[in-house]
C-alpha cells in the first residue's frame, strides 16, 4: 500500500510555497493545462492569509509563471453554494489588480483559474471540467476567430485564449482508476498517496518531500491541529446535512399526511354524495313503480318506464 503522505492543501499552506518545491506545483499545471509550466514567484493573495475561522475550510495560491500568467489554485473543502460565483469574483479582483491605472488592454493578464473541490458542486458526473468560453453566431453556429493581425500581436490562436480559464476538479467524483498522468494527481489528491506506477511530472517529488516524518516538531503539532480541525469540521457539517434531511423529511411526511386526508376527504365525500344520489334514485322508481302497479299498470309497462327488474317491480 502506497505511504500516506500530508493533504495538498495544508501542503499549499506550508511547504509549496518554498522555492525548491516549485516543481510539486510546476508538474500539477502542466499535466492539468497540457503545457509546461515555470514558477517565477508565488503571490499575495487573499487565501494566503491564515483567518481564524476558515483555516482548514479552504485555500488558495496565486502563482506568477515565466510568461506572465496568473495562476490561482484554490481549494475548497466544505460545501458552497454561490461558488461559481467566487470563481468569477476571485477571477475579476485578479484583473483589476494586476492592470495598472493607464495600461492598455492588451497588457490584461491572462488568468487560470484551478478548482479543486471536495463537495459535490452543480450536476455533473465527470471529476475534470474545463470552461471553453467563445463566441457562437446565434444564427449558423460559426466560432468568431481573431484577425491575423491580433494573432500576431497578442500570441493567439482563438480568441478564448485571451479570456479566463476555469478549470474545476470534483476530487471525490474520481472512482480511483488512473487512466493517465492527470488522474494520477488526481489519485493523490483525493487519497494523499502516490500511486507506485505513477509517472505524472512533479508526483515523484510530492513522495519524497511531502511525508509527514519530515516535517519539524512545531509542524507535526500544526498540521495534527489541523487534522482535527478538519475531521470536526467534517462531522459539523454531517451532523448539520442530517439534521436538515430529518427536519425536510418530518416536514415531508406532515404535509403528505396533511394532504392525503384532505384529499381522501374529499374523496370520501364525493363518492358518499354519489352513492346517495344513486339510493334515491333507485329508491324513488321503486316509490313510483308501487303507485304504478297499485293503479293496475301492467308489470311489464312498470318496467319499461321506471328500467326496474320484473322481479323487484313483483315484490313491490
Amino acid at each position: 500500500m502506497a505511504e500516506k503522505l500530508i493533504h495538498f492543501d495544508w501542503a499549499i499552506k506550508k511547504l509549496l510555497r518554498h522555492k525548491a518545491n516549485f516543481v510539486i506545483l510546476e508538474g500539477f499545471l502542466s499535466e492539468l493545462l497540457k503545457f509546461d509550466v515555470e514558477i517565477e514567484t508565488i503571490l499575495e493573495s487573499e487565501g494566503n492569509q491564515e483567518y481564524k475561522d476558515d483555516k482548514f475550510n479552504r485555500v488558495d495560491i496565486l502563482i506568477k509563471n515565466r510568461k506572465g500568467e496568473l495562476m490561482l489554485v484554490e481549494i475548497q473543502n466544505n460545501s458552497d453554494n454561490d461558488y461559481f460565483h467566487r470563481m468569477l469574483y476571485g477571477v475579476s479582483k485578479l484583473i483589476t489588480e494586476y492592470i495598472n491605472l493607464g495600461e492598455p488592454y492588451r497588457m490584461v493578464k491572462k488568468i487560470y483559474s484551478i478548482n479543486i473541490v471536495y463537495f459535490q458542486l452543480g450536476h455533473g458526473n465527470d471529476y475534470v471540467y474545463e470552461y471553453q468560453g467563445n463566441f457562437v453566431g446565434l444564427h449558423d453556429g460559426s466560432i468568431l476567430e481573431p484577425t491575423t493581425t491580433q494573432q500576431e500581436d497578442f500570441g493567439i490562436q482563438k480568441v478564448a485564449d485571451i479570456y479566463p480559464k476555469y478549470y474545476i476538479l470534483k476530487v471525490n467524483n474520481f472512482d480511483d482508476v488512473a487512466k493517465d498522468s492527470l488522474d494520477e494527481w488526481i489519485y493523490f489528491l483525493k487519497n494523499s498517496e502516490v500511486r507506485d506506477d505513477a509517472q505524472a511530472k512533479g508526483l515523484t517529488e510530492a513522495k519524497a518531500h511531502l511525508r509527514y516524518e519530515h516535517l519539524s516538531k512545531v509542524e507535526k503539532k500544526r498540521y495534527e491541529s489541523y487534522q482535527k480541525s478538519r475531521i470536526i469540521a467534517a462531522s459539523v457539517e454531517h451532523t448539520a446535512i442530517q439534521k436538515g434531511m430529518r427536519k425536510g423529511l418530518k416536514k415531508g411526511l406532515e404535509e403528505g399526511l396533511k394532504q392525503g386526508l384532505e384529499q381522501g376527504l374529499e374523496q370520501g365525500l364525493e363518492q358518499g354524495l354519489e352513492q346517495g344520489l344513486a339510493k334515491g334514485l333507485e329508491q324513488g322508481k321503486k316509490d313510483i313503480a308501487k303507485k304504478l302497479k297499485d293503479k293496475g299498470i301492467p308489470v311489464s309497462e312498470i318496467v319499461e318506464m321506471t328500467g326496474l327488474p320484473t322481479e323487484i317491480i313483483r315484490r313491490l
